[in-house]
């Protein structure tokens, strides 16, 4: 039984935003939901019996925190390099469904992070500090490969030298850091792995840690399986320290 499978009680079909349900399903297999729409979320194994499991919340549910509450990201910009209970730049608690979470999140990695001119010219674009792949890739493996029977939030910490993104749960099935360093994944959510990249716009294929490495090489790795959880570091370059207003 995978925790992705879990049949929520407190949650029925009534709760399914069924009109984002038929527009997935219509660009993910060219084909309208309709009739028997019911039958087709449980052919993808989203629920049974009238309520939906833990995946089909988290993907297709109005309100999933309704049912699921510790499911969501706690994003919060420090001031400098430690954490500070009581003194920070900017927190949130970013709720909804999966897709929902993945951009405002990254919206809030965006809104956090320098940017910088890409080129010499005073006219050229600007560009963020850390390539965006970077952030979305990390994003996307910790709302879709974190352990769902650990009832916590994913931490997103903005320091002034680092992004922290925590996720509940050790790296599953004796999978090493230098494994996935190398592109190696092992799957603990297969519904989610599946599905939701779909709905996060996200077009991705293989190890997305793999291709965070290969766009920013400054990040670390922290499997702590005495905590369950697992950290990524990505180390933000050197640049001129803005001044602290209040």
């Amino acid at each position: 039984m995978h925790a992705e499978e879990k049949i929520l009680t407190h949650c029925t079909y009534q709760d399914i935003n069924w009109d984002l349900f038929r527009d997935f399903y219509a660009d993910a297999y060219g084909q309208a939901s309709e009739p028997d729409q019911e039958r087709k979320f449980e052919n993808l194994r989203l629920g049974k019996e009238g309520k939906p499991n833990l995946a089909g919340a988290l993907l297709f549910t109005n309100n999933p925190q309704k049912a699921i509450t510790g499911f969501f990201i706690t994003a919060i910009w420090f001031w400098e390099n430690e954490i500070e209970a009581n003194d920070y730049r900017a927190a949130e608690y970013i709720r909804g469904t999966l897709a929902q979470q993945f951009k405002q999140a990254l919206d809030f990695s965006k809104r956090t992070l320098h940017r910088i001119q890409s080129g010499d010219s005073f006219n050229s674009p600007s560009i963020l500090e850390v390539p965006e792949i970077v952030i979305t890739e990390l994003l996307i493996n910790a709302l879709i490969h974190r352990d769902y029977f650990i009832e916590d939030t994913i931490k997103l910490f903005i320091f002034e030298n680092r992004i922290e993104i925590i996720s509940p749960g050790k790296l599953p099935n004796n999978l090493t850091i230098e494994q996935i360093r190398m592109g190696i994944r092992k799957k603990r959510n297969d519904i989610l792995d599946s599905l939701a990249p779909g709905l996060l716009n996200y077009k991705g294929a293989g190890s997305g840690i793999l291709r965070a490495l290969n766009a920013y090489p400054d990040i670390d790795f922290v499997n702590d399986a005495e905590a369950e959880q697992f950290k990524a570091i990505i180390y933000r370059p050197k640049l001129e320290k803005p001044s602290r207003n209040r």
